[in-house]
């Protein structure tokens, strides 16, 4: 897979780390527990996103926009993300949010990632939730062009499979790292939601034939859908990548059970896995996306899905900012 072939902007620090967290596998009585640092990504307190973006902004360059326009939840990670480099390659920058926990909470709609956005200079503006996002992002793209700028449109998430090629270099560095260590991967597990991350993950672990399956931990759809979801897109990322029928559906695995009682609402197990690795690891979760996805690989550890000696990589998708949309969660007194 020779991703060079694409456009892409060099702007995350790469490749992230990959370590062990010995204190939490002996806190949990095994397996082999690591962490793939891609909270460490660099752009504006990093995450996930920033891989796809260095593939999106350069498509947006190569075709000549002067704004870049995207959408999210109100916490969206991938905003701020986008924000970011926007301000950093002095493009404008729209966001969409969607409230689709219908929060009235002033630190949930103005703190934590949305706080970022503004400060980073984007126009934010925000939708009721259940709003049809991609008519709006149309809509607004529409009005751009009308007041002659050419906008360039990035899904939710950044996930298509222009951003995809971003977690296919992922899956690849992963190997690398892995080889040059000597270790052997036996599972990588992480959150799942917009579907982006692990069609790329897949395409590429799969695509280099590597035999490490990939466990998503939904933190919004049911499984069938989001599954569904993640073949679909990663069968259309493979063909951009022009390597063929690559991809089975029974590559794709998602487990929904730790989701609650919906996408961006807190749970026990969300709020017990931010606080445990906090304090085992000293490592930040978020309470949307990693925070679930560790909520997850806990429980399964604890039910017994892994073996004892195997080595389980958790892929940490960043997050931490929203950490402060939430703060009366995590059962915390002023004196900790």
């Amino acid at each position: 897979m020779h991703l060079s072939r694409f456009p892409r902007l060099h702007f995350a620090h790469l490749p992230t780390p990959l370590e062990p967290m010995e204190a939490l596998s002996r806190e949990l009585g095994g397996p082999r527990l690591w962490i793939k640092r891609d909270d460490c990504t660099g752009l504006a307190t990093g995450g996930n996103k920033t891989r796809k973006l260095e593939f999106l902004m350069a498509d947006a360059l190569e075709q000549g926009c002067d704004t870049v326009i995207t959408q999210g939840a109100v916490q969206s990670n991938h905003a701020r993300q986008t924000a970011a480099i926007a301000a950093r390659l002095g493009l404008k920058c729209h966001v969409l949010l969607e409230n689709r926990t219908g929060s009235s909470d002033p630190d949930y709609l103005g703190n934590g990632n949305v706080l970022l956005d503004r400060l980073l200079g984007a126009s934010v503006s925000t939708r009721p939730g259940g709003a049809d996002m991609a008519r709006e992002l149309d809509l607004l793209a529409d009005q751009l062009r009308a007041d002659g700028h050419k906008p360039y449109i990035i899904p939710g998430g950044g996930s298509n499979p222009v951003g995809a090629l971003g977690y296919v270099n992922a899956a690849l560095e992963l190997l690398t790292q892995a080889n040059a260590m000597g270790l052997r991967i036996d599972h990588v597990v992480h959150a799942t939601g917009s579907a982006g991350t692990q069609a790329g993950l897949v395409t590429g672990l799969t695509g280099a034939r590597s035999g490490i399956p990939v466990l998503g931990i939904s933190v919004r759809a049911p499984r069938e859908a989001q599954e569904n979801a993640v073949f679909e897109l990663a069968r259309r990322t493979a063909e951009h990548l022009g390597i063929g029928d690559v991809i089975a559906r029974e590559d794709v695995v998602a487990n929904s059970d730790y989701v609650g009682e919906g996408y961006a609402l807190p749970t026990e197990g969300m709020v017990e896995a931010i606080r445990l690795l906090a304090r085992t690891e000293a490592i930040l979760l978020d309470p949307v996306y990693s925070g679930k996805g560790m909520a997850g690989l806990i429980d399964l550890v604890r039910k017994g899905r892994f073996g004892k000696t195997d080595n389980v990589v958790f892929l940490h998708t960043g997050g931490s900012a929203a950490l402060f949309g939430y703060p009366g969660i995590y059962g915390l007194s002023p004196e900790g």
